[in-house]
Formats: structure tokens, C-alpha cells, sequence
């Protein structure tokens, strides 16, 4: 597992003069808001990290509204933008890069966005979050609240563009060794690949649709070049959305090449062992009717006659050889 992402809190300036708030997640939620808006303007971002239970204890000091600190406190969320009162609650999913785990098994990141101040929650730890932290420590933190979802949101097509991209290097790789693996070993292949595009796209969609209505919400404190970031967002978003598309279809078409070549497999094996089962057909009658126990069967007295009987399957054997040969079944 990875190591958990500490609480911290910042004071960010109209001019991007970045300050740590000691403490944050205990503040006075009052005297946050006056640093956030404060002269020159700027706004306040906090950091909350842990267990639902332990985000809701937390955040009894930050004087949020009870249906807020619900949502960022929920069990089970999925990417949605509610517009409440004068800001807007968003929930956005990101990969999970986390040591062990699976990249469609996506972290939550709960935000409670308002002029002046953004609360953002976590349960387990997001590299995307992490990111957006470090750009504001080196001196390039977004200017206002609007600036920093679409940072956010940017961040987390980051991080799952490579993932993308290695579906499509997977799905490559096995299209053009299809012939080279055994069909067993390709269908797990495949049934990972569209189980991890089917994961990751579930959110991708809905997130989208959630910086959607977040932008088009028409908040009067999200600037005109964070809007013009958050449409970079959901155009990176559909675009990797339709990705995941493709490769779902990709990766149908590859597994129906390989029923179909199971198929052919088996039909050659089953032709096979006609061929084989028509051959020794004429032979194993021919033996089975000489070895019946009653009188009257040619050459018994013969002396020569297992030489005779054995020149007589030869025979028959040529015969059928050249037969089979003609219909072109060998």
C-alpha cells in the first residue's frame, strides 16, 4: 500500500504566493474564509485525508453545511457535480496507481468548491492529488478555486492516458501474436483488458458529465481561463472515454478471431479423426468378419492364409490410399 496523503492546507494569493496553514484541518473556519478573501483576493484549499468516519470528525470544524459534509463523507460515491447554495460539491474518480492495486479499482476525490475556499477529501491516496499539491508548493498554484478543479480534473487524465495507452500496447501485442499463443492464454489476456477498459470507463462518462454541469453551472467567481481549462479537461476525458470504447470493440473483434480459430481448431482435429476413422473402417470389418467363431470361414485350414488375409488388407489399404488421395482428403 501506499503511503496515506498527510492533511495540509494552503492560503493561495491572487499572485500565486503560496502559505502553509499550520494546522489546517482544524481551523477556524471563519478566519480561513477572511485569509481567503483577503486583499488582493486568493482562496484557501484544505486537505483532509482518511476513513469516512475519521473525514467526518475532521470536518466538524470547517463550518460546512450538513448536506456537504455528507456527501464528502459517503461510503460509496461516484463522479457527480451538485450545485449547492453559492458553490458546488464535485466528485471525480482518478486511477489507482497504488502499489498492489488495480488501476480500474479508481480513487475517489471529494471537493466542496465556493468562492474563497475549496475542501477536498480523500479516503485512499491519489497521485493526481499529490500533483496538483506539488505544482502548488513549486510556486505554480492555480489561482482561484475554479482553477484548481480544473487542475484537478486535468491531472487525472494525466494519469490514466498511460494506462490507456498500455491497453492499447496489450491489445496490440495480442492481435499480433494471436497465432503464436495458445487461444486459452489469449482469452484471459483479453477478458483482463476489457475488464480493466470496462472499470475505468464506468467513471470516465460520468465525470465528464460532471465537469460539464460544473462549468456550465455559470458560477460568478470561475473565471473565464478556468473555464477554458475545464473544456480542455472534458475534451481529454471524452477522448479517453472514446478510447476505452474502442478499445472494448477492439479487444470483441480479437476475441471473435479467436473463437474462430478455436472453431477451425476443432474442426480440423474432429476432420482428422474422420479421415482416420474412414481409413481403418474397411479393415477393422474385413478382421472383425474373419475373426467370428463359425465354421466355413475362408483360408482357416490354409496354411498360407494369415499371409493371404494380411496381402488382402494391404491391398485394400493401397486402395483406399489412392482413393483418398484423388478426393484430395490427404
Amino acid at each position: 500500500m501506499s503511503e496515506a496523503t498527510p492533511d495540509f492546507g494552503f492560503r493561495i494569493g491572487a499572485d500565486r504566493s503560496v502559505a502553509a496553514l499550520e494546522g489546517a484541518a482544524a481551523a477556524d473556519p471563519s478566519s480561513v474564509l477572511a485569509q481567503g478573501a483577503g486583499e488582493g483576493g486568493g482562496y484557501v484549499w484544505r486537505h483532509v485525508q482518511g476513513s469516512p468516519e475519521a473525514l467526518a470528525e475532521r470536518l466538524q470544524g470547517f463550518g460546512l453545511d450538513e448536506a456537504v459534509k455528507t456527501a464528502l463523507t459517503a461510503e460509496e460515491t461516484r463522479p457527480r457535480c451538485t450545485p449547492h447554495g453559492g458553490g458546488a460539491i464535485l466528485v471525480l474518480r482518478g486511477v489507482n496507481l497504488n502499489l498492489g492495486a488495480e488501476p480500474e479499482d479508481m480513487v475517489s476525490l471529494r471537493l466542496w468548491v465556493e468562492e474563497g475556499q475549496l475542501v477536498s477529501c480523500g479516503v485512499r491516496p491519489l497521485k493526481a492529488l499529490q500533483d496538483v499539491a506539488a505544482m502548488v508548493r513549486g510556486g505554480r498554484a492555480p489561482r482561484a478555486p475554479g482553477e484548481m478543479v480544473a487542475a484537478f480534473a486535468l491531472r487525472i487524465a494525466d494519469r490514466a492516458e498511460p494506462v490507456v495507452a498500455e491497453l492499447n500496447e496489450k491489445l496490440d501485442a495480442i492481435a499480433e501474436g494471436l497465432e503464436g499463443e495458445t487461444l486459452s492464454e489469449t482469452r484471459r489476456a483479453l477478458a483482463d483488458i476489457r475488464q480493466v477498459a470496462t472499470g475505468l470507463r464506468r467513471y470516465m462518462f460520468p465525470q465528464r458529465d460532471a465537469l460539464t454541469t460544473f462549468e456550465v453551472e455559470g458560477f460568478d467567481w470561475v473565471s473565464r481561463e478556468a473555464l477554458s481549462h475545464l473544456r480542455e479537461a472534458i475534451d481529454r476525458l471524452t477522448r479517453l472515454s472514446e478510447e476505452l470504447d474502442a478499445i472494448r470493440d477492439r479487444a470483441q473483434i480479437v476475441h471473435d478471431q479467436v473463437m474462430d480459430a478455436r472453431a477451425e481448431q476443432m474442426n480440423t482435429q474432429m476432420f482428422v479423426l474422420t479421415i482416420v476413422s474412414a481409413f481403418f473402417l474397411p479393415i477393422g470389418f474385413l478382421t472383425g468378419l474373419l475373426g467370428i467363431n463359425v465354421g466355413g470361414v475362408p483360408l482357416a485350414e490354409n496354411a498360407n492364409g494369415f499371409v493371404i488375409v494380411c496381402g488382402a488388407i494391404c491391398a485394400v489399404l493401397i486402395a483406399q490410399y489412392a482413393v483418398f488421395k484423388k478426393l484430395k482428403l490427404f
